[in-house]
C-alpha cells in the first residue's frame, strides 16, 4: 500500500509556513559531515514533499545521536542504512556554522510528528501507526493529534512493553499489528538507539509502510505528558537544559557527562580542516 504523492493544497497558508521557513538557496551543502556523520542538509519543506513522493526513514541525528555513533557500531550501521539524516539540534547548527558548512534548518522528532500531521491534514492517503511512550500514552497522543487534524490520520497507537526490543516474539506480534493496520506511515518513539534500530530491522517485514518516522519523545509531547520547552529556549539551543531539569535522574548523565566530548571533538574537526586547507 502506498499513499499519492499529492497533498491537497487549497489551505496555501500551511504549505506557506513550511516553505518559508528555510529558503532554498543555490549553494547549501546537500550533506554536512559532523564528526563522520552525513547530515542532510533539507529544509523541514523539502523533506517533506521527499516523503510525500519516496517515502523513506528518517533519523534525527542531535548531540546524543553522535556521541553513541562514537563507539556504538550496530548505530553506525543503522545510520547508513536509513533514507534522511536531518538535523535535530541547535547545537548541531551552532557546530556546523563553526565548521564552515551550515545547516540551514533544525528538524527535530519532536517537531516532525505534528508537521508531518499538519502538512497531510487534507491527504486521507495518509494513515499513521503510533508506536512508544508507557502505557496509555500512545492512545493519549493519538486521540489528541486526532482531534487537532480533524480526521483519523493516527489509525492506531500501541505502547510496547519496556524491553520489548530484546523479545523476538512481542516484536513479531507489533509487526502483525502493523500489518493488520491500514497504516502506511510508522511513528517510533521510544528512544535512541533503540527506536533506530528497531525499524531498520523489521521494515523490510512490513510492506505496507512505505514512511518510518523515529521521532523520540514526540508522542509524550502530544499527550501532553510530558512538559516541551518553550519556543524561546528551543530557538536558544536550550531544551537539552530545559530537559534535564524536568527529569534530571533519567537526563543529567546523558546531558552533562556523555555529551560534553562532542564540543572537543568539534574542535578535532575544525583544527583538522584547518590544517588540510593550509597544506
Amino acid at each position: 500500500m502506498s499513499y499519492q504523492a499529492s497533498v491537497v493544497t487549497s489551505d496555501q497558508k500551511i504549505k506557506d509556513s513550511y516553505s518559508n521557513v528555510s529558503a532554498l538557496t543555490t549553494d547549501k551543502t546537500a550533506k554536512v559531515n559532523i564528526l563522520d556523520v552525513e547530515i542532510d542538509n533539507l529544509s523541514r519543506f523539502e523533506l517533506l514533499e521527499r516523503l510525500t513522493r519516496d517515502g523513506g526513514v528518517v533519523v534525527t541525528p542531535n548531540v546524543d545521536h553522535l556521541m553513541k555513533l562514537q563507539h556504538d557500531a550496530e548505530f553506525r550501521d543503522v545510520y547508513k542504512a536509513v533514507d534522511f539524516r536531518v538535523c535535530d539540534s541547535k547545537i548541531l547548527m551552532y557546530a556546523s556554522r563553526f565548521l564552515g558548512t551550515p545547516i540551514y534548518d533544525k528538524i527535530s522528532g519532536s517537531d516532525l510528528l505534528p508537521w508531518f500531521c499538519d502538512y497531510h491534514r487534507n491527504n486521507p492517503d495518509v494513515k499513521i501507526y503510533m508506536l512508544g511512550a508507557a502505557p496509555g500514552i500512545a492512545k493519549l497522543a493519538q486521540q489528541k493529534i486526532n482531534a487537532r487534524i480533524g480526521r483519523e490520520i493516527i489509525v492506531e497507537a500501541h505502547s510496547p512493553t519496556y524491553g520489548f526490543e530484546k523479545n523476538p516474539e512481542e516484536c513479531e506480534a507489533i509487526v502483525e499489528l502493523i500489518k493488520a493496520s491500514d497504516a502506511n506511515v510508522l511513528v517510533v518513539g521510544v528512544g535512541a538507539p533503540k527506536q533506530e534500530k528497531w525499524i531498520v530491522e523489521y521494515r523490510d517485514q512490513l510492506p505496507n509502510i512505505k514512511t518510518f518516522l523515529a521521532v523520540g519523545a514526540a508522542i509524550d509531547f502530544e499527550a501532553e505528558h510530558k512538559p516541551r520547552a518553550p519556543k524561546f529556549v528551543v530557538e536558544l539551543g536550550l531544551e537539552w537544559l530545559y530537559r534535564t531539569l524536568s527529569e534530571p535522574k533519567r537526563l543529567w548523565k546523558r546531558y552533562l557527562i556523555e555529551d560534553m566530548p562532542f564540543f572537543g571533538l568539534v574542535f578535532q574537526q575544525w583544527l583538522a580542516a584547518r590544517k588540510t586547507s593550509n597544506s
